[in-house]
């Protein structure tokens, strides 16, 4: 014997239209954030504090902001 199972078109219809159906894309830049790929580690604070950069030229210029920061 088949079981059978009506869905009528306004189902189908209220379903798609149903904001909990719909899945929003994900920016890549925000998948990404969590990557380390290509950063540089820069070691402050004897290996307590370590700031990933991108551009390993602005090493000298994050070390001297995070020594003028520092109590």
């Amino acid at each position: 014997m088949k079981a059978t199972h009506n869905v009528s078109t306004n189902d189908i219809f209220d379903n798609r239209l149903s904001v909990s159906n719909h899945t929003r894309r994900v920016p890549k830049a925000k998948t990404a954030t969590g990557s380390l790929t290509g950063k540089y580690p820069i070691i402050l604070n004897d290996g307590r504090t370590i700031i990933y950069v991108t551009d390993k030229s602005r090493e000298e210029e994050i070390r001297s902001k995070y020594a003028q920061r520092k109590f």
